[in-house]
């Protein structure tokens, strides 16, 4: 009975709501007069995990990456879950890109969280599980302090806390 409270710690995209920002992102690039006959496109690609962006020119997939980041932000979605390829040369002149969907918090990301939770002395267990990091601890009071020091600190990675139980 000991450890009574506890949360979770996950980075999760929500991908209907990428979705969404895609179908908008296009719809804007189709408007726009500087992109019309770009050959611009937007697509979701391997089950959910990449988004791959095309057209006709650097600068111009440097605009249509920007109305893409713009509509994820206005959905909610972080810009700190999207890891950008390198350019890549396709047919002609045209270029294309892919942004990998962060899912999970990697590895390294959650140890380092579970230092800084060992570091902060706060009377809190934190474990890693799978790609999830649980902090657990007998006082709501702590679990609340660690909430707002890994909400201080920038981890490179979009934070929700989840499942948090108390008894």
């Amino acid at each position: 009975m000991a450890q009574d409270n506890s949360f979770d710690i996950v980075s999760k995209v929500d991908i209907q709501e990428v979705r969404n920002a895609i179908d908008q992102a296009l719809k804007e690039v189709k408007q726009r007069f500087d992109l019309k006959d770009s050959k611009s496109e937007i697509e979701l690609l391997q089950g959910d995990k990449e988004i791959q962006l095309a057209s006709a020119a650097e600068y111009k997939l440097d605009a249509v990456k920007e109305i893409l980041g713009q509509k994820l932000v206005k959905r909610g979605v972080s810009l700190k879950n999207l890891e950008y390829g390198k350019l890549e040369q396709a047919a002609g002149q045209s270029v294309r890109q892919k942004i990998t969907l962060q899912q999970g918090i990697p590895g390294e990301k959650a140890k380092e969280i579970v230092r800084l939770v060992k570091d902060s002395k706060k009377k809190v267990q934190a474990s890693i599980q799978g790609d999830t990091v649980r902090i657990s601890g007998k006082d709501r009071d702590e679990l609340q302090a660690i909430m707002a020091l890994l909400r201080g600190k920038d981890l490179g990675v979009d934070l929700q806390f989840t499942n948090y139980r108390t008894n």
